[in-house]
């Protein structure tokens, strides 16, 4: 007997156009229940498009989009309403009258046990990401949208972010899609990697088979990222 398996995202010809301008020309994307997805693309190439068309952020486009019901996003900057301490902001929307214990738990998950009461402002940057990340995850979503998450982090705090992220997919498997115009991060993180032109059309689908832990000095890495670069219209000098 053969099972069918729900995708998590089927986006079927997808367009989306802001006055004469057609931001996304026809996009076909299908990821499967538990699968990490980075979109790549340059600035300004209709990545967040797409993402907010799946958020059910943004209605007005042509095509077919169909997504699994419980969905969560996290954006680039962490969106934290300041007059709520941190286990609040954790917790809105949350069900039932343990909604405060469940954000207390997923604070605890993110290595942010102790700042419960902390108000934002109070947060680094990778704290409050951190934060959002709860928040998200918090409501174990079918599927988890990254919009350049760690954009705005150091260096040092991406790299511990990617670990930490992979960590927590680990743990509750959403199917991911992670936009993001770093093609390190993307093959850091993602079990296949799809590109964005700037005519609005996918380009490469590629899985990554590299054995973890991954690094960035090892052949393989260095052969993926020269092809993703290559898509992208990017030579190694820029």
């Amino acid at each position: 007997m053969t099972t069918t398996t729900t995708p998590a995202v089927r986006v079927t010809g997808l367009r989306r156009a802001y006055g004469e301008r057609e931001v996304l020309a026809g996009l076909d994307l299908e990821i499967a229940p538990g699968e990490f997805v980075a979109l790549l693309g340059r600035s300004g190439s209709g990545k967040s498009t797409m993402l907010r068309a799946l958020a059910g952020l943004d209605p007005d486009y042509a095509g077919s989009v169909l997504v699994a019901p419980r969905r969560a996003v996290v954006f680039q900057e962490p969106r934290l309403q300041p007059w709520k301490r941190v286990v609040d902001n954790v917790a809105i929307g949350l069900p039932g009258r343990d909604a405060r214990s469940r954000a207390r738990q997923a604070l605890a998950e993110v290595g942010l046990a102790g700042h419960e009461r902390a108000w934002p402002a109070t947060l680094s940057g990778g704290e409050a990401q951190r934060a959002a990340l709860a928040r998200a995850l918090v409501r174990e979503p079918d599927l988890l949208l990254l919009d350049e998450p760690f954009g705005a982090l150091d260096a040092l705090t991406r790299i511990r972010m990617h670990a930490l992220l992979r960590q927590l997919c680990a743990r509750h498997r959403p199917a991911v899609l992670l936009v993001t115009h770093d093609v390190d991060e993307a093959i850091m993180l993602a079990d296949r990697i799809t590109v964005l032109g700037e005519d609005g059309r996918l380009g490469s689908d590629v899985p990554v088979r590299l054995a973890g832990p991954r690094q960035r000095d090892t052949t393989e890495f260095g052969a993926l990222r020269a092809h993703l670069l290559t898509e992208l219209g990017v030579t190694e000098s820029e």
